[in-house]
């Protein structure tokens, strides 16, 4: 099947993953609009893979430096525990650690709910109304931690868990909770794509159990994540420069009235 994929059809796929995956407007709510309105059925499950591949390279690359510090930090951990507790770094891995697991366990746990919500646009309508009040109240909130702590770390990785129901944006929801409860909007922005990045491989990995592999991809799929490696950096740049700029709220106004449509259709 992935071998007829021509090479607009993936480039566009790949366009789609990379916006949609990283701009607070929730990817998994746009699939399951576009399957309903303009019968997009699944794309090959190799497919998806390279296209998850290509954002998280593009989210290697933009914070590189970040990761690099952070695997440093993770060697000198082990041979000085206490750096886990001492240093800003080694107090970021706990924080991811912990973000990742509660997200884990919380994704497994409402893996039904996201299949239902797929099927019922009024509760994907409901995801984007939710995805709108977060970032609304990002707006309102006022920064004083330069770190993300342990306890908002659990916080994050409960609104990071949840956001696997389409219409929840992960990115939205992840950098605003971390906004309300006082994270600045650089680290905020940070840690969200930092713990971004064990989801990812944990989805690619999933998926990968039951696709074919890449080699079974033709030369125009590959198209598709190379554009969402471009896209998906495009986007992180913008959406940092948004954060930055405290106006991360103004992706409701598209958020509001797609929820309220899908709601009362």
């Amino acid at each position: 099947m992935s071998e007829k994929i021509d090479a607009l059809t993936a480039a566009a796929l790949g366009a789609l993953q990379g916006l949609t995956e990283f701009l607070p407007v929730s990817s998994s709510g746009h699939v399951a609009i576009g399957a309903h309105y303009f019968d997009i059925g699944d794309s090959p499950l190799a497919l998806v893979v390279l296209l998850h591949l290509g954002t998280l390279l593009a989210t290697v690359i933009l914070l590189r430096q970040d990761i690099w510090s952070l695997l440093l930090e993770a060697r000198a951990s082990l041979r000085d525990p206490s750096r886990l507790s001492s240093t800003p770094e080694g107090r970021t891995l706990v924080g991811i650690a912990i973000a990742t697991v509660i997200t884990a366990v919380l994704g497994l746990a409402l893996g039904n709910a996201a299949v239902k919500f797929s099927q019922d646009l009024r509760l994907v309508g409901i995801g984007f109304l939710v995805s709108a009040a977060c970032l609304l109240a990002s707006g309102l909130a006022r920064a004083r931690d330069a770190e993300v702590s342990w306890v908002q770390a659990i916080a994050v990785g409960i609104a990071q868990g949840i956001a696997v129901l389409p219409g929840v944006s992960r990115s939205g929801a992840t950098i605003a909770t971390a906004m309300i409860l006082g994270v600045e909007g650089n680290a905020a922005f940070r840690f969200s794509f930092l713990i971004s990045l064990p989801a990812i491989v944990g989805a690619a990995a999933y998926e990968a159990g039951g696709a074919e592999g890449l080699g079974s991809l033709g030369p125009s799929a590959w198209v598709g994540g190379v554009t969402a490696l471009v896209t998906g950096y495009v986007a992180l740049v913008i959406l940092r420069h948004i954060v930055l700029v405290g106006r991360m709220w103004t992706f409701a106004i598209y958020l509001i009235p797609l929820g309220l449509f899908l709601v009362t259709r």
